[in-house]
């Protein structure tokens, strides 16, 4: 992961497009990701995740 999170890759939640550095306000992004194209597939990314945690999180109970 490299340390200049500035020049890295963002997800706009509300215009679906990718960014590189902060050209967006945080409310409307996530990332930081390391490639465009991976922030190309935030959502997809964010969805996996969140089954997996949700997955780990029933383990526990």
């Amino acid at each position: 992961m490299s340390e200049d999170i500035e020049h890295r890759y963002w997800y706009n939640l509300k215009t679906g497009a990718v960014e590189q550095g902060f050209q967006s306000q945080s409310v409307d992004r996530v990332g930081p990701f390391d490639t465009a194209e991976e922030a190309a597939r935030a959502l997809e990314i964010l969805r996996a995740n969140s089954a997996k945690w949700s997955e780990e999180d029933a383990a526990e109970d």
